[in-house]
């Protein structure tokens, strides 16, 4: 009787045993194959990530050697793409944004001095301001003097955007040989009259 419950269980284990075996070597080659794919595309998208570096060599002026030079010193990228006259506004503008940060801290300076002295007592450098006018003047003047700071770095990365710029476009054409006229047009708009305007023609010779 034992001997018959035991077969009788053995039986029963064999289907879900079959199920077992038939499911893991059926995911197996499915999961390698997922895997296999999934190195495929990461290698395909490694490949695509790669970017190949711009090509300056048909350029007459190379922007990344322009850019560089104005870099290290501010003017010499415009001197390279031989717009010299650009180095004198530059620094111009450089000198006049030097002046101003100068001017502003120096106010700055002495009005925070002021209020440091009003709050010991002493009230003799600007006997008509309270302390919340002398507050709003350092406010003030530091807010300028820290505006002035900003558009120095302005200046600077301006000088690095034409510089460039500049180069990216030596390469364009620019001769005699091309030409733009603007003539008047004289054409009909409708059964019972006509029309005025203006024409724009290129012209490559």
């Amino acid at each position: 009787m034992k001997t018959i419950h035991f077969l009788f269980k053995d039986k029963n284990k064999t289907p879900w045993i079959s199920l077992g075996i038939l499911l893991f070597l059926f995911l197996v080659p499915v999961s390698s194959y997922s895997q296999t794919e999934a190195e495929s595309k990461e290698v395909e998208i490694s490949v695509e990530e790669i970017k190949e570096k711009p090509d300056y060599s048909s350029l007459p002026k190379n922007p990344r050697k322009a850019t560089i030079l104005s870099a290290i010193l501010p003017g010499a990228g415009q001197v390279y793409n031989n717009k010299a006259w650009k180095a004198p506004l530059i620094y111009a503008g450089f000198m006049a944004d030097i002046y101003f940060i100068n001017f502003n801290n120096k106010r700055y300076q002495t009005f925070r001095t002021a209020l440091f002295a009003f709050d010991d007592g002493d009230r003799s450098q600007f006997p008509s301001l309270n302390r919340e006018a002398l507050v709003r003047n350092v406010d003030y003047w530091r807010q300028n003097r820290d505006s002035t700071i900003l558009l120095l770095l302005a200046i600077y990365a301006l000088n690095l955007v034409d510089a460039n710029v500049d180069a990216h476009l030596s390469g364009f054409d620019i001769s005699d040989d091309i030409a733009m006229k603007i003539e008047p047009n004289v054409g009909t708009f409708a059964a019972s009259g006509t029309s005025m305007g203006l024409t724009l023609k290129f012209q490559f010779k």
